[in-house]
């Protein structure tokens, strides 16, 4: 029989709980993008992400991958595509890399101090925009 129970560390993603309003920075121009929501799914193994931006409607699954030892997520959208994500977060900084931990395509934000604002950026070769989500 297998240990049902949540790996523990997925407890560092407690602090997104919640709903956020996102806007986004690109090319000077900021925009108001929408929200995302998380929420644990009965059961605490996985984080749900609801994504509703103005150009992007989606939800991702984030859990603990037992053979990489980190957080991996699978986000479903309007696309066919699948898109994979490695999350972590340590200290006050949330790091997001597509696909697997070390790839050049990542968000980094910092939190404030009462935790409800994270900044940051996306960053990939050739491109990038800045990123904020403000806790509602």
């Amino acid at each position: 029989m297998t240990d049902k129970s949540p790996n523990p560390a997925l407890r560092q993603l407690d602090v997104l709980i919640g709903t956020w309003r996102v806007s986004n920075v690109e090319d000077g121009k900021a925009t108001d993008a929408g929200t995302v929501r998380f929420e644990w799914l009965e059961g605490g193994n996985f984080l749900v992400q609801h994504v509703d931006l103005a150009d992007t409607k989606a939800v991702e699954y984030i859990g603990y991958d037992e053979e990489s030892k980190t957080l991996k997520s699978h986000l479903f959208g309007q696309s066919a595509e699948i898109l994979k994500y490695t999350w972590e977060v340590s200290g006050d900084t949330l790091t997001i890399w597509y696909g697997d931990q070390g790839s050049p395509a990542r968000f980094v934000g910092k939190f404030s101090e009462d935790g409800d604002t994270n900044a940051g950026a996306w960053e990939w070769p050739g491109g990038g925009y800045q990123s904020t989500m403000t806790r509602v």
